[in-house]
């Protein structure tokens, strides 16, 4: 029997593998995939902050970012620079592989192309039901982590509910001409309600990707129709990856011996979709929960609830307000975010965001408030702010 079974081996789950394993706990990491970093559609920026947090520095760096230049629905730019590095573009996969090589240094098994049909308690342990070559076996321990990723039934099943808003992801990596910095797209003819991004990645191509709530297919097709259009990549055949992300967190990420980590737990910041961050310093309060409730051999909800009420307090406030933030721009026609930007653009607000002291690239509530306090971004917003109240 294993003291913790981890469910999904994406940068989440192996943290936390091999944080408890380091620990001297007998650790199970069990991936559906047959190799790590498959099945990924992540575009892999992380913030200096999370960079140098956490122990990613061992992974390809593709990008170093300091500046985005932001395309509005009529083509206007706005310039966002700031002189030292604000982001990296890691090697997503390659992440994945260097976090799970870590965890199996210090001893953590890995169990590959191992299907979790199930999780269910039998007495003093929990078990979970796995599918391996169209056999069927039951591996047990003390506690399960599900950091699986969006989109699988399991938490809905263990009766902690279902993330109540979420939207589709879809990325393509091609060969490009002449981007050098990172692109954002805005407009309902690219990215209805939400955007669209050009990143640069490993060398001579780039990562060209959108959220949409609906027809992610039909839109990056038609994105990268107007870059080969515009002479910036490549026109090419290249498999497309499509993904859900969440938008709200689930309504519970506990239960008697299990937590939910990650983006299966809707730890994700809902103004960009970005979850590396946010994940990574959720399973670092999941991991210390965890150990201190083997230590006791007390893994109960009641128990396992600090690890909630620690991630809450951390990153709640920021998930509600980017949430508000994110259902108001939504609401925006294409000529009110031109009008918002020219507005930005013309007092200089991107400059005095990008100089507070409260400005932060994972952080976005502190920038969301003071954009907020413009008097005439405050009308704009407010109009579309309306539709979202209850009365």
């Amino acid at each position: 029997m294993y003291d913790a079974i981890v469910i999904g081996a994406g940068p989440i789950g192996s943290y936390i593998a091999l944080n408890l394993a380091n620990r001297g706990y007998n650790v199970a990491v069990l991936e559906r995939h047959s190799a790590i970093g498959t099945g990924v559609c992540c575009t892999g920026i992380v913030g200096t902050e999370c960079f140098h947090k956490f122990p990613l520095s061992g992974t390809d760096i593709f990008y170093k970012g300091s500046t985005c230049n932001v395309f509005t629905p009529s083509g206007q730019l706005l310039r966002l620079e700031k002189e030292s590095t604000q982001a990296y573009v890691i090697n997503r996969p390659g992440l994945d592989c260097n976090l799970a090589s870590q965890a199996q240094a210090e001893g953590a098994d890995y169990l590959l192309s191992t299907k979790v049909r199930n999780v269910y308690r039998v007495d003093h342990r929990v078990r979970a039901e796995v599918e391996v070559k169209n056999r069927s076996y039951d591996i047990d321990g003390k506690v399960v982590i599900v950091s699986n990723g969006f989109g699988f039934s399991l938490p809905r099943r263990m009766g902690m509910g279902q993330v109540g808003d979420y939207v589709f992801g879809a990325q393509v990596e091609v060969e490009a001409k002449e981007v050098k910095e990172v692109e954002v797209y805005l407009g309902r003819e690219i990215a209805p309600g939400f955007f669209a991004w050009v990143v640069p990645a490993s060398s001579g191509s780039v990562l060209v990707g959108l959220l949409s709530r609906n027809k992610p297919a039909f839109y990056i097709k038609k994105l990268l129709s107007k870059l080969i259009i515009a002479g910036k990549i490549k026109q090419q055949d290249a498999k497309i990856n499509f993904g859900g992300i969440p938008l709200k967190p689930l309504p519970r990420t506990f239960d008697d011996r299990i937590v939910v980590v990650g983006d299966a737990a809707g730890q994700v910041k809902p103004t960009t979709g970005g979850g590396i961050y946010y994940g990574l310093l959720s399973a670092e309060i999941a991991v210390d929960v965890i150990h201190r409730g083997l230590c006791v051999d007390d893994l109960s909800a009641r128990f396992l609830r600090q690890y909630e009420s620690g991630w809450k307090r951390l990153l709640a406030r920021d998930l509600q307000i980017g949430y508000w933030a994110r259902r108001v721009y939504e609401r925006f026609n294409d000529e009110s975010i031109d009008r918002i930007i020219e507005q930005v653009r013309c007092n200089g607000m991107h400059k005095s965001l990008l100089n507070s002291d409260d400005f932060s690239f994972d952080w976005h509530s502190p920038s969301i408030i003071q954009i907020v306090r413009d008097k005439e971004l405050r009308k704009l917003v407010w109009s579309a702010a309306r539709s979202l109240l209850p009365f």
